[in-house]
């Protein structure tokens, strides 16, 4: 214990920016993985249609739909790396 105390000036910055890069990182992937599932269902979305499973107009419509859901996260990013 007095040996950590007496290394806290060298570690402690180390792991302040550790700290700092996990709360980044847990911010971050939420994004990241709700981008990845949009894109999933956007391609399930293509072969289904490929399959002639839906008409081209649903296609369409829920085509836009993630699309902009799509470009709406994209938008928030790059909101937020201006801020940060």
């Amino acid at each position: 214990m007095f040996l950590d105390l007496l290394a806290l000036p060298v570690t402690g910055p180390v792991g302040g920016i550790s700290w700092i890069a996990e709360k980044i990182l847990e911010q971050a992937e939420p994004h990241l993985n709700e981008k990845e599932n949009l894109k999933k269902q956007l391609l399930a979305l293509q072969l289904a249609f490929d399959m002639e499973e839906m008409s081209e107009e649903d296609f369409e419509e829920q085509e836009e739909e993630l699309l902009l859901a799509i470009m709406a996260l994209e938008d928030q990013e790059r909101l937020e790396q201006a801020e940060g």
